[in-house]
């Protein structure tokens, strides 16, 4: 969707919710692998901007139970703008029951515990963090700023806030060389953390990115796709996890795959492993570069 002149990002769960902008772009925007906000500047929405917003999205549906507030990080905006922000929206929408919004290590960092809490009793829900690797060295390398622990530490206090943590990591985000790293300190992270949701989607690179220049400079070498299948496995084996809903159904995963864990663990095991034994797979062509959205 775009408005104002630039798209509007929202993850696939968020397909049917209203989605309403409360500020432009990403306060970060230095991932190497991300262009979904190049060339915005970051932009807070004034109080009065996002009413008016509020109020037109509840005249074309004032039914709405679901709301997904945009762009990048909208964690990061003061508490108290972020009070209001969800006042606002369930005056304005009798049968909304989520709001939810992108956040990051960072921003979570800078909540403190009674902030988490009043932002859920104030009707916050579902909080999609990018962990992407359990590796710092990962992280490091593709500019995403913050730290694995802040991350781990963020998760966890915001689901003792009664809060829903939905993690996103990226099968191949650690290359050919780091992918033995980046798969086991991952599935550690994950393992800390206790998601209630997990996503896990293929690395698609960008054209234009500082990641599309390394691959194209031979600094970073892609995974192929029996590559990233065996590192969704790896991650996967290595994974303890208590009551999580697991995806990899995203359109670059190679298979999609969707289960609860521990429950479905072994089955998923198995399809990628009966997957690996077709021989079907690219032994060595990393995935086509498709151009910027």
């Amino acid at each position: 969707m775009t408005q104002n002149g630039h798209t509007m990002f929202r993850p696939p769960a968020e397909a049917r919710s209203a989605l309403i902008r409360v500020a432009d772009g990403c306060p970060h925007n230095s991932c190497a692998f991300c262009a979904m906000y190049r060339g915005v500047a970051y932009r807070v929405h004034d109080q009065a901007a996002v009413s008016r917003s509020i109020a037109l999205a509840a005249a074309r549906d004032p039914g709405t139970r679901r709301i997904f507030l945009a762009d990048g990080d909208v964690l990061a905006l003061p508490a108290t703008i972020l009070e209001t922000i969800l006042e606002t929206a369930h005056a304005a929408f009798p049968r909304l029951s989520r709001v939810n919004c992108y956040a990051s290590g960072q921003a979570l960092a800078g909540k403190s515990d009674a902030q988490l809490e009043r932002l859920r009793q104030n009707g916050l829900h579902t909080l999609y963090l990018g962990l992407e690797s359990g590796s710092d060295e990962v992280l490091r390398r593709m500019a995403k700023g913050g730290t694995v622990r802040e991350m781990i530490d963020g998760c966890l206090r915001a689901q003792n806030a009664g809060l829903t943590v939905s993690v996103m990591v990226l099968i191949g985000l650690g290359g050919r060389e780091l992918s033995a790293l980046h798969a086991r300190q991952t599935a550690e992270a994950l393992n800390a953390m206790q998601p209630s949701l997990l996503s896990c989607l293929r690395l698609v690179p960008i054209a234009g990115t500082a990641l599309a220049r390394r691959i194209a400079d031979g600094s970073f070498t892609e995974l192929t796709e029996e590559q990233s299948v065996h590192e969704l496995r790896d991650i996967l084996l290595n994974l303890e996890l208590a009551r999580t809903v697991f995806r990899a159904d995203h359109s670059s995963n190679i298979l999609p795959l969707a289960g609860r864990l521990p429950r479905d663990k072994a089955r998923l095991v198995e399809e990628l492993s009966e997957l690996l034994e077709t021989g079907a797979l690219d032994r060595s062509t990393p995935g086509a570069m498709p151009a910027l959205l």
